[in-house]
C-alpha cells in the first residue's frame, strides 16, 4: 500500500490518541472490562484528578468510551469501551509489541 504523504491521515489519528493517558485508559478497558473513576485513579499512577477527567471526556466525545451515570449519592459513574473504540485495538497492540521490541533493542545496545 503507497501512502500519498499529501493525503496522509496520521495527523488526524495522532490527535485523538496523542499524550501519556488515552491509549492506557483505551488499554486498560479492553482488558479489564468496565471501569469506575476511582479504579483508573489507582491504576494510573501519576494521573491528575483534572487529567484523568479530561481525557476521559476526550475518549467519550470521540466515540471510544462510554460513559454511564447511575443516580446515587455519591454518584457511581462507569466508564467502558465502545464498538468502535475497539477497533484501536490492533492499533494499540502494535504499539505495545513495537515498544517492547524497542526497549529490548535498546537495552543489547
Amino acid at each position: 500500500m503507497i501512502i500519498k504523504p499529501q493525503y496522509c491521515q496520521i495527523q488526524d489519528a495522532l490527535s485523538i490518541l496523542v499524550g501519556k493517558w488515552k491509549p492506557i485508559i483505551l488499554l486498560y478497558l479492553m482488558s479489564e472490562g468496565t471501569m469506575r473513576y476511582g479504579e483508573f485513579k489507582k491504576a494510573l499512577v501519576g494521573i491528575t484528578p483534572k487529567m484523568l477527567t479530561s481525557q476521559l471526556r476526550d475518549l467519550e466525545e470521540e466515540g471510544f468510551i462510554s460513559r454511564k451515570v447511575y443516580p446515587e449519592v455519591p454518584p457511581k459513574v462507569e466508564y467502558s469501551i465502545t464498538e468502535y473504540g475497539m477497533t484501536l485495538k490492533p492499533i494499540l497492540v502494535a504499539m505495545h509489541d513495537w515498544g517492547t521490541k524497542h526497549i529490548i533493542r535498546r537495552s543489547e545496545m
